[in-house]
């Protein structure tokens, strides 16, 4: 049985993304927050992810130079999506490449990174989110990241769905934009498991419902 881990970047005033869904707020130069982060989602046996973030990252990671780049393209991917497998056609190595291309110019030749390939071959889940999450979450092995979009991060945490909340508190207030507890039914509780501040003063809380 595989734990369900939902990591999410938030502003100190709640919001994971602004009003527009745009977060590149979150990242900063804090290379020892980063190493945190490399190593906390190299510990997975599963990432998930909705239908737009999958696009977004699959047209990333493949060509990317990062350190996030080796576990999220070596781990095994699922992506939620109702648009079936037609969504992996934008996961192809051709289309990764040719994005790459497009973003860094026709000069320059990106090379496909180890594990690219492993976005086409993602899991697709198209039916009812509880039954999927627990169809996966049956398997054995490491715990499950979920990465979001914001959308599908709320369905799981309204479903009741996770049992580890990592959230990475940005030195940031951006005084409006999307919360992620947003769609709960009633109040939920948490019991803080362990807290790491780190020296650009982003904050990784651990916590679990209570």
């Amino acid at each position: 049985m595989r734990e369900l881990i939902l990591k999410m970047a938030m502003s100190v005033d709640g919001f994971v993304s602004d009003l527009e869904g745009r977060n590149t707020w979150m990242f900063g130069a804090d290379q020892e927050a980063k190493a945190w982060g490399v190593d906390f989602i190299g510990n997975a046996s599963l990432h998930i992810m909705g239908g737009r973030s999958f696009r977004d990252m699959a047209a990333w990671w493949p060509t990317s130079t990062d350190a996030f780049a080796a576990p999220m393209n070596q781990i095994p991917k699922a992506v939620f999506s109702r648009q079936g497998p037609a969504i992996l056609d934008a996961a192809k190595p051709t289309a990764a490449l040719d994005e790459a291309r497009a973003q860094a110019g026709a000069t320059q030749s990106p090379a496909l990174q180890p594990g690219a390939e492993s976005w086409a071959q993602a899991y697709v889940a198209s039916g009812d989110l509880a039954e999927e999450v627990g169809k996966l979450k049956a398997q054995e092995g490491k715990p499950i990241i979920a990465h979001g979009g914001v959308g599908f991060a709320r369905g799981l945490v309204a479903r009741g769905l996770v049992d580890q909340f990592a959230l990475i508190v940005a030195p940031m207030a951006l005084g409006q934009g999307q919360p992620l507890f947003s769609e709960l039914a009633a109040p939920l509780p948490l019991k803080l498991v362990s807290a790491k501040v780190f020296p650009g003063g982003a904050i990784a809380q651990i916590y679990r419902p209570a």
